[in-house]
C-alpha cells in the first residue's frame, strides 16, 4: 500500500523548468585554473621577456597564444561538462514524466473496468432472469397444451376428434393443424421481450416457439445474442444504417455478395473486431453463429413470401435482425 501511494503521489515540481545555479563547480574550477594558468604563465613570460626589438611582434604573439588558449581550453571543458549535467537531470525528469503518465493511464483503465464491469453483471443478471421466466412460461405452455390434448381425446362423442385422430394416423404432423404464427407476433418473438414485465413479448415468444421454423429460428438467435452478450455486445447498442425493403427481398430471392451489401448495417468497428476475433479463436461461437445464420435465411425466405414492406422495416429492426447484419459482415456474407 505504501509503494502505491508514492506511486500515485506526483512531485508537484515535476513539469516546472529547473532552476539552473548561476555558478556550478564546474565553473568555479575552470575560474580558479585559468587565473593560476595566467599567474603561472604570465610571470614566466615577463621574467624571460627581452632580447631583440626586430622578434618583439611575434614574441607578443606567441605570449598571448601561450597565455590564453589553454584557458579557452578549460572553459571549452567546463562548457561541456556542464551540458553534460543539465541533459543528465533533463533526462531523468523525462523518465519520471514518462513513469508518471504510465501510471495516470493503468490508473484510468482500472477504473474503467471497475464501472464497466457492474454493468455488465448487471446485464447478464436481466439475460439470466429473462431466460428463467420464458422457460417458466414455456412449461406453463406445454402443460396446458398437454392438458387440451387429454380433454380432446377423452371425449368419446368428438366426431371431429375422431376425424383429426384419423388424419394424424396417416402421418400428417400436429404442428399441421395448428394455425399459422402472426406475422406480428414472429417479429415481436425476434426481438424478444423488453423486460421482464413485458407480457405481450413473452406472449408472442410463446406462440412463436409453438411454431416448429418459427422457433429455431428464435432459438438460434437466443444462443448467439447470449454469446455476445459474454464480450459485452448489446443489440441495443447497435443502431443499424436501414436498407430498403426491396434489397431485403432480394436476399430472400438467394442473392448474396456486394448487391446486398447494404443489409450490413452494422459498422461498429469495436464489435466487428470483437466478433471475428471471436469467430477465429472460439469453435462454439463459430458453430453457432453459422447455426443461426442459416436458419435466418431459411426463416426470412418463408417471412418474405407473406410480408409486407413496412413488416419488414420492422423484421429488420430487432435484435435478430441486428445480430444477423453483425455476423453476417463478420463471416463475409455482403462480400
Amino acid at each position: 500500500m505504501a509503494e502505491t501511494r508514492d506511486e500515485s503521489q506526483t512531485s508537484l515540481g515535476l513539469y516546472q523548468r529547473p532552476q539552473i545555479p548561476r555558478a556550478s563547480g564546474f565553473e568555479i574550477a575552470a575560474a580558479a585554473a585559468s587565473i593560476a594558468w595566467l599567474a603561472i604563465a604570465g610571470g614566466f613570460l615577463v621574467l624571460t621577456s627581452g632580447g631583440d626589438s626586430d622578434a618583439a611582434g611575434l614574441r607578443f604573439a606567441m605570449t598571448a597564444l601561450a597565455l590564453f588558449l589553454p584557458v579557452g581550453m578549460i572553459w571549452v571543458a567546463a562548457t561541456a561538462a556542464r551540458a553534460s549535467r543539465v541533459m543528465r537531470e533533463e533526462s531523468q525528469r523525462l523518465q519520471a514524466a514518462v513513469e508518471a503518465l504510465r501510471r495516470a493511464y493503468l490508473a484510468q483503465e482500472q477504473g474503467r473496468h471497475s464501472v464497466a464491469e457492474p454493468s455488465v453483471s448487471k446485464k447478464l443478471d436481466e439475460i439470466a432472469a429473462l431466460q428463467r421466466r420464458t422457460d417458466a412460461a414455456l412449461a406453463v405452455f406445454t402443460s396446458s397444451r398437454s392438458a387440451g390434448a387429454a380433454a380432446a381425446a377423452a371425449d368419446p362423442a368428438g366426431e371431429p376428434a375422431a376425424d383429426d385422430q384419423a388424419t394424424l394416423a396417416l402421418g400428417t404432423p400436429a404442428e399441421a393443424l395448428a394455425p399459422p404464427l402472426a406475422t406480428e407476433d414472429f417479429i415481436r418473438a425476434l426481438n424478444f421481450p423488453e423486460t421482464a414485465e413485458d407480457m405481450e413479448g413473452f406472449a408472442a415468444l410463446r406462440r412463436a416457439l409453438a411454431d416448429r421454423q418459427a422457433s429455431q429460428l428464435v432459438t438460434a438467435a437466443q444462443d448467439v445474442l447470449t454469446l455476445l452478450s459474454q464480450d459485452g455486445i448489446y443489440m441495443d447498442d447497435l443502431p443499424p444504417d436501414m436498407a430498403r425493403p426491396e434489397v431485403w427481398r432480394r436476399f430472400a430471392k438467394g442473392e448474396r455478395g456486394r448487391t446486398i451489401g447494404s443489409l450490413g448495417g452494422i459498422h461498429d468497428r469495436s464489435s466487428l473486431a470483437i466478433s471475428a476475433a471471436r469467430m477465429k479463436q472460439d469453435p462454439i461461437f463459430r458453430d453457432a453463429a453459422h447455426h443461426f445464420l442459416r436458419r435466418f435465411d431459411h426463416g426470412f425466405a418463408a417471412f418474405e413470401a407473406r410480408a409486407s414492406d413496412a413488416e419488414i422495416q420492422s423484421f429488420a429492426d430487432t435484435r435478430t435482425a441486428r445480430a444477423f447484419m453483425l455476423l453476417g459482415r463478420v463471416a463475409g456474407t455482403f462480400d
